[in-house]
Order: C-alpha cells, then sequence, then structure tokens
C-alpha cells in the first residue's frame, strides 16, 4: 500500500510539473527569439540610417569596415546590397567576387520597402538562422538592403541551459515529493497495518487486541477507536457466554454428585424393588456429568484458542494412552496397539491426551469384541508441507460421508442409544476445539476393511 500511495504521488507531482515546465520552456524559447530579432531589427534600421547618406552621394562610407565591425562586436553576419541586389559589403562572403542577392526572399522584400524578418535553415552554413531584412531609402527612393542574420545556435544553447535548469529543478522536486510521499504514505500506512494486525489477532482468538489510536489521520483514529470498541464488545461477549458455561459446569457438579451417592445408598438398601429404577437414574446421572464435564472442557478449549506448543514425542504418548485404556478394553475382547513411529508433533501432552481419551471412548463404544484398537501416527503431504496425523482406527460399523460431515457438532449423535463411555454428542465437538487451539485439525475418515479412522492433524 506504501508504495502504491508513492507512486501515486510522485505521479501526480510529474503530471503538474509537465504541466509547469514545458509551457515555460516553449515560452521561454519564444521569448529570447523574439528578443534576438527585435535587436536584430533596431541594429539593422541604425545601419540603413547610418549608410543610406554615403549610398545616396554624400560622404563616403568604408562599406566593408562597418560591416567588419558589427560582426566583430555582436557575432552577427550583416550583408548590403545596392538597389539591384549586388553586394556592396558582406561581413562573411562565401566567395571571392561580387555576388547577387536579389533572388533571395527576404532581400527582395527588402527592396519592395518592406521589412522582412523570420527564421530559416542555411545548407551553406549548417545552421539555422534568425534574419531582418529593411530597405535603406531616402524619402521614396530605395537605394539598397541591408540584412543582418544570427546563427541560432547561441540561442538554442542558451534555450538547452535553461531547460536543463527546469529539469534539475524537477529532478528535485520529484525527490523532495518523493521523500515527503514515503513520511505521508508511512503515515497513513502504518496505522492501517497495525489495524490489520490487530484484526488478524482478534480473529486468532486473542480478544485483547487493540488497535493504535495516538498515530494516523484523523479517519484512521475514528476507524481503529470503532474497531477497539468492538472487539471490546465482542470480548464482553465472549467472556460473559464462557464464564456462564464454566460457572454452570460448576455449579451444577455439587448437586449431581449429592445425587449419585443419594442413589448408591439407596442401592445399597435389600429392597430390589426398586433397583431397575434407581439403576437407571444412576445412569442418568453420570450422563448429566459427562454432559457437564464436556461443557466445561468446551469452554476451556475456547478460552485457548491460538497456543503454540512445542514438539511432543508421540511414542511415549500413544502407548501411555493405551496402557491407560487396555484394562477395559480387555474386558471388551478389544486389543488396543499404539505406535508412534519415532515421530514429533506439535501438540502439548495435556491436549492430545484428552483427545485421544475421547476418541478412545467413542471407538471402545462400537468396536465389536476379538477386533483391534489401533493408535499410530504418520506423515502426511499437504499444501504448507510436510504434516503429523495421529490414527484411532477401529473395527466397527463406521459412519456414512454425510454423517462424518457432522459429527463435530455438538450434541450430534449417530444414534439415540447412550452408551456407557459417552454419548452426550460433546466429545468430538471437544476434539476439533483442543486440536484447533494447538493450531491443528481433526477428520473423521473410512478406514480400510470397515470402522472409523479418527485422524488429529498436526503441525510438524
Amino acid at each position: 500500500m506504501t508504495r502504491r500511495l508513492l507512486a501515486t504521488y510522485l505521479l501526480l507531482t510529474l503530471v503538474v510539473l509537465i504541466a509547469l515546465e514545458v509551457p515555460l520552456a516553449l515560452g521561454y524559447r519564444d521569448h529570447q527569439m523574439d528578443q534576438l530579432k527585435s535587436g536584430i531589427e533596431r541594429d539593422a534600421f541604425v545601419l540603413s540610417s547610418y549608410l543610406s547618406g554615403s549610398l545616396s552621394g554624400g560622404t563616403p562610407v568604408d562599406l566593408t569596415a562597418v560591416v567588419a565591425n558589427y560582426t566583430a562586436a555582436t557575432d552577427g553576419r550583416v550583408v548590403i546590397v545596392n538597389s539591384t541586389g549586388d553586394v556592396l559589403a558582406d561581413s562573411e562572403p562565401a566567395a571571392a567576387g561580387q555576388r547577387n542577392f536579389l533572388s533571395r526572399p527576404e532581400i527582395a522584400d527588402a527592396l519592395d520597402r518592406q521589412i522582412s524578418t523570420g527564421t530559416r535553415y542555411s545548407t551553406t552554413l549548417g545552421t539555422g538562422l534568425v534574419y531582418v531584412a529593411v530597405p535603406i531609402s531616402i524619402g521614396d527612393q530605395v537605394l539598397g538592403a541591408i540584412r543582418v542574420s544570427y546563427s541560432t545556435d547561441q540561442v538554442d544553447a542558451k534555450v538547452r541551459r535553461y531547460w536543463l535548469v527546469l529539469l534539475g529543478a524537477g529532478l528535485v522536486t520529484l525527490l523532495l515529493a518523493a521523500a515527503l510521499g514515503v513520511l505521508l504514505a508511512r503515515w497513513v500506512t502504518r496505522p492501517i497495518a497495525k489495524l490489520r494486525d490487530a484484526a488478524n489477532q482478534l480473529g486468532d482468538g486473542d480478544l485483547s487486541a487493540r488497535a493504535d489510536l495516538d498515530r494516523g489521520p484523523p479517519e484512521i483514529k475514528d476507524l481503529a477507536a470503532a474497531f477497539n470498541a468492538t472487539a471490546v464488545r465482542l470480548e464482553e461477549l465472549v467472556t460473559a457466554q464462557e464464564q456462564f458455561v464454566a460457572d454452570a459446569s460448576h455449579q451444577l457438579r455439587t448437586p449431581l454428585t449429592a445425587l449419585r451417592l443419594r442413589l448408591e445408598m439407596v442401592e445399597l438398601d435389600p429392597d430390589d424393588a426398586n433397583h431397575g429404577d434407581i439403576e437407571g437414574a444412576r445412569n442418568e446421572v453420570q450422563r448429566m456429568s459427562r454432559l457437564v464435564d464436556g461443557l466445561l472442557a468446551l469452554a476451556r478449549a475456547e478460552r485457548t484458542q491460538g497456543a503454540r506448543p512445542g514438539r511432543l514425542e508421540l511414542d511415549e504418548a500413544l502407548q501411555e494412552r493405551a496402557a491407560a485404556w487396555q484394562p477395559l478394553a480387555t474386558e471388551r475382547n478389544i486389543s488396543i496397539v499404539a505406535n508412534g513411529g519415532g515421530l514429533k508433533g506439535r501438540c502439548t501432552s495435556d491436549m492430545l491426551s484428552q483427545v485421544l481419551d475421547n476418541l478412545i471412548a467413542n471407538a471402545l463404544e462400537v468396536a465389536p469384541a476379538d477386533s483391534v484398537l489401533t493408535l499410530q501416527a504418520t506423515t502426511e503431504d499437504s499444501s504448507s508441507g510436510s504434516i503429523i496425523a495421529v490414527h484411532v482406527i477401529d473395527q466397527g460399523p463406521g459412519l456414512s460421508d454425510e454423517q462424518r460431515e457432522r459429527a463435530f457438532d455438538r450434541f450430534w449423535r449417530a444414534t439415540n442409544e447412550r452408551g456407557e463411555l459417552g454419548g452426550t454428542g460433546l466429545g468430538l465437538a471437544i476434539v476439533q476445539k483442543l486440536v484447533e487451539s494447538e493450531g491443528g485439525r481433526a477428520e473423521l475418515r473410512a478406514a480400510e476393511g470397515g470402522g472409523l479412522d479418527a485422524v488429529l492433524l498436526l503441525g510438524n
């Protein structure tokens, strides 16, 4: 953005410079030419008046000396002709001998009592010429004509010097405009960049991110103030929501625990008449306890969104969770196999343990007897490079494509049956939030040969 603003400033400055300097340069050249023509015309009339008496038979004047002196003083060329166009004196004769200039349009006009001025290119001299031709006359009698001419080289050199001065001034102006443009662009774009960074931080879960209100133009400050107000309100709403979930979970723990204890005491009563109802009530209390625990875990997962963990040895973590769940799996005639492949994943031990516990519990609910539950880590290629994939693979009935797509929704269950280890519909939602909180992603895939492959995609 800074470059675009700077390019705009320089382009506008360049347009203004061209609009100002080109007419100024052309006007200066025209002024120099007009000034030169006026001076030549004045000199020509002075010489005409001075020579008219000599040509009319008065006191003779050395015409050759006159033209030579003028040329020596001014670098101009003077040609004097009689009434028939024959050269009487030439300060820069092209060749020896008398010549006739009657064929020259300016000389013919002067002999016709007209003043002739103009510019033309001289093939003989190889340069441009500015000339003035005036008649030499007494009364109505034309005695001859005088032509004074100057090479345009001097004017062109002076004009070129002036144009170079204008060009230098333009370049200096562009450099100053570039310096001021950089300062102005930074003054405008730095607050915008910081506002963008704050917006990215807010989007990544950092609700404390705020924009800078002390720099930039008033419009950017107003935008930053509006952003900060939105961020404050968003933080208040999210904090209130998380506090509600945490408070509800905390407050429900005590009565649920007391209810479970009372039901267990009633269960000790020798009267077995209501044993089935009591067992159902206890299961329901356990389910509600899991629901509360799930809500609390979900609140904590959302609060820690955006953490950047270190790299964890996966062999040890997978072996540990396999050993922890193996007794329960053995009761169901299920084997748990773990293989970390010597890989390291970017995650924390607490997060991985909690996620694996959820996935293993789900897998044990659906895995048939005499099946194998596999925990393994592999590498996969992605658009951002190589990543680590942690798999929890069961040999159960699996899920359809539609079911796998909806499985991470809160409170969604594939069936209405509630198992012994789960059934609240929060497990996979918690898994997804926990994995995302550390920069990863969770997926459900169809396992080869049937069953479900729950995959945790972690940074390498």
